[in-house]
C-alpha cells in the first residue's frame, strides 16, 4: 500500500469517512423533530461500503476498517454517555421526591441535566465532523490516517 491507490479507490474510501457524518445528521434530525430514538446509523452507510468494496482495493478496506472502527467507538462512547445520563437523572429525580422538594427544583435539576447532556453530544458532534473531515481529505489524498482514541475492533 505504499503506491498511492487511483482516484476512484480513493474517492470511494473517502465516502467510507463521510457516510458517518450522513448517519449522524440523520439521528439529530430524527430526534430533532421528536423521534427520541438512538440508532447506530452512522455505522451503516460505512459498513455497506467497506462490505461492498474491500475485495477491489487494500485502501479501500484499510480505510473502511478506520471508519468503521471510529464510528463504532463513536457509538459506544454514546451510549455510555447516555446511560450515565440516565442513572444521573434517575438519582437525582429519586432524591427530589423523597426528600420532597418542590417542582422547581426537580425541574431545574432536570433541565441541567438535558443541558449537560447536550453540550456533550453537541462538543462530539462537532469534533467528529472535524476528525472525520480530516480522515476523508487524507483518505483522498493517498495518505494514510489513524483515528486517534479509537477502539480497533475490527484489524
Amino acid at each position: 500500500m505504499r503506491e498511492k491507490p487511483k482516484q476512484k479507490m480513493r474517492i470511494w474510501a473517502t465516502w467510507c469517512h463521510l457516510s458517518a457524518l450522513l448517519g449522524w445528521i440523520l439521528l439529530v434530525f430524527l430526534v430533532f423533530i421528536g423521534i427520541p430514538l438512538y440508532l447506530p446509523l452512522n455505522l451503516l452507510a460505512p459498513l455497506i461500503i467497506w462490505r461492498l468494496k474491500k475485495t477491489q482495493c487494500p485502501w479501500i478496506d484499510f480505510q473502511g476498517k478506520e471508519s468503521i472502527n471510529f464510528q463504532i467507538s463513536l457509538t459506544l462512547s454514546t451510549l455510555f454517555v447516555i446511560g450515565i445520563s440516565l442513572v444521573i437523572l434517575f438519582t437525582s429525580f429519586s432524591i427530589a421526591v423523597t426528600t420532597n422538594a418542590s417542582s422547581d427544583k426537580i425541574k431545574d435539576t432536570l433541565d441541567n441535566l438535558l443541558l449537560i447532556l447536550i453540550s456533550l453530544i453537541s462538543f462530539k458532534l462537532v469534533l467528529q465532523s472535524f476528525v472525520v473531515s480530516f480522515a476523508s481529505i487524507k483518505a483522498y489524498n493517498g495518505e494514510h490516517y489513524r483515528y486517534p482514541l479509537t477502539i480497533r475492533v475490527l484489524r
